[in-house]
C-alpha cells in the first residue's frame, strides 16, 4: 500500500532511501535547506548510482523555508538530517504528520533520545543502517559506495522501536525498505544503536583527520592501529552500560574489547589489513563533511563514547583524543593530513 512519506533531509541518505521509496510508488516528499540540491531535483530529478542499475527517480522536492506550506497528512517523516540538527528537524516533522503519524530516526550517532525529546517515544522509531555507504557530491546525484548486504545475508536496516516490542508499523518500515536492500525489525535498537556508534567512532574521525580513504586506512600499519583502539574502547563502554551489542566490523564487541590483549591485537590487525589491492577507497560520511567545510557530529560520535565513559568510570583516552583533534579541524586551526594519526596516539600515550 503506497503510504505519504517525508524526508526531512535530502542530503546522501535522505536522497537514496527517498528515491528507491518514491520509485516503489510511494508519494514522497524532501524537505531541505540546500536549495541548489531542491532545485535540481524538481528540475531533473535524482540520478542514483551504485551496486545496482542505475535509475533517476523523481521524489517531490520542497525548501525549507516554504515546508510550513505542505499538507499535515503525512504518514511517517524519516528525519535524515546531522544529529545536530535532529531537535528542529523533528520538530518539523511532527508538524506535518497525521495524528497517528510517527518519525523514523534514520540517522548516526545517537539520535533516538533526541528524537523521543521532541516528538515522545510512542512516536519516534529507530532506524539503523548497517554498511550502506552513501555520498551525495553534487546536486541531484547520490551515490552508494558499498556492496548490498542482501545479497551476501547482511540485513542493512534495522528497525526498532525504543521499548523493543515489535510492532505493526516497524514491521511496515521494514517491509518497505526490502526494496532498497536487506531489512529487519528488532527488539535490540539500543544495542544495534552503539554497534552502528562503534562502527562509525572507529572509520569516520580517522577519514575526516586524516583526508585518507577507508582503503588507505586499512593499508597502514598506524590507521589500524587507531582503528583498533577506538573500537576497543567504544566495545568496553557499551558493554559497561549493559547492552548487547551485535557484531560489528568483523568481529564481536567482546572481542573488539579484549583487544588491549596482544594476542587478541594482533588477529584484529590481521583480519583488517586488505588482502588484496582492489578495495576501494571509500571516504565516509565525516570525512564528506570536512571536504564539503561542514561541521562535523564528532561530539556526537566519539564524543558520545567519552561521555558514557566518565559516567561508567571507562577510560577512553584515545576518544578524548580523537575528539580533541576533530575539534581542531573542525575550527579550521589543524588540517586534515595523515600525521593525525599519530598525533593522536602520542596524545593518548601511546
Amino acid at each position: 500500500m503506497s503510504k505519504k512519506i517525508l524526508f526531512v533531509g535530502a542530503g546522501a541518505i535522505g536522497s537514496y532511501l527517498g528515491s528507491f521509496l518514491s520509485r516503489a510508488g510511494h508519494d514522497v516528499t524532501l524537505v531541505d535547506p540546500w536549495a541548489e540540491q531542491v532545485d535540481t531535483i524538481n528540475r531533473q530529478g535524482i540520478s542514483v548510482t551504485g551496486p545496482h542499475d542505475p535509475f533517476t527517480a523523481r521524489p517531490k522536492a520542497v525548501h525549507l523555508h516554504e515546508s510550513q506550506r505542505l499538507a499535515r497528512d503525512f504518514d511517517m517523516a524519516f528525519v535524515a538530517m546531522k544529529v545536530y540538527d535532529t531537535e528542529w528537524a523533528t520538530q518539523l516533522a511532527l508538524r506535518h504528520l497525521r495524528p497517528e503519524g510517527f518519525v523514523v530516526s534514520s540517522q548516526n550517532c545517537w539520535p533516538d533520545p533526541r528524537v523521543a525529546a521532541v516528538a515522545g517515544p510512542k512516536r519516534s522509531l529507530g532506524l539503523i543502517m548497517s554498511k550502506i555507504g552513501v555520498a551525495c557530491w553534487r546536486p541531484g546525484e547520490v551515490e552508494r559506495g558499498m556492496e548490498r548486504g542482501g545479497n551476501k545475508g547482511h540485513d542493512v536496516f534495522r528497525v526498532g522501536e525504543h521499548d523493543g516490542t515489535i510492532t505493526a508499523r516497524a514491521q511496515e518500515v521494514a517491509e518497505m525498505l526490502k526494496v532498497v536492500d536487506g531489512s529487519l525489525t528488532t527488539d535490540n535498537l539500543w544495542g544495534e544503536r552503539w554497534s552502528k556508534l562503534c562502527a562509525n567512532s572507529m572509520g569516520n574521525p580517522v577519514q575526516g583527520m586524516s583526508g585518507l580513504g577507508s582503503a588507505e586506512i586499512a593499508g597502514s600499519e598506524v590507521g589500524r592501529a587507531i582503528t583498533i583502539h577506538i573500537a576497543g574502547e567504544a566495545a568496553r563502554v557499551g558493554l559497561a552500560l549493559g547492552l548487547t551489542i551485535p557484531k560489528f566490523n568483523g568481529e564481536t564487541a567482546e572481542r573488539w574489547a579484549d583487544s588491549t590483549r596482544r594476542e587478541t591485537y594482533v588477529a584484529l590487525d590481521e583480519m583488517l589489513t586488505p588482502k588484496t589491492a582492489s578495495t576501494r577507497n571509500w571516504k565516509a560520511s565525516m570525512a564528506q563533511d570536512v571536504t564539503k567545510g561542514r561541521p562535523t557530529e564528532i561530539d556526537y560520535m566519539n564524543g558520545h563514547v567519552v561521555e558514557q565513559g566518565k559516567a561508567k568510570g571507562v577510560p577512553t583516552p584515545v576518544n578524548t583524543a580523537v575528539v580533541e583533534v576533530m575539534r581542531e579541524v573542525d575550527r579550521g586551526t589543524r588540517k586534515p593530513a595523515p600525521e593525525n594519526i599519530g598525533a593522536v596516539l602520542k596524545r593518548a600515550g601511546l
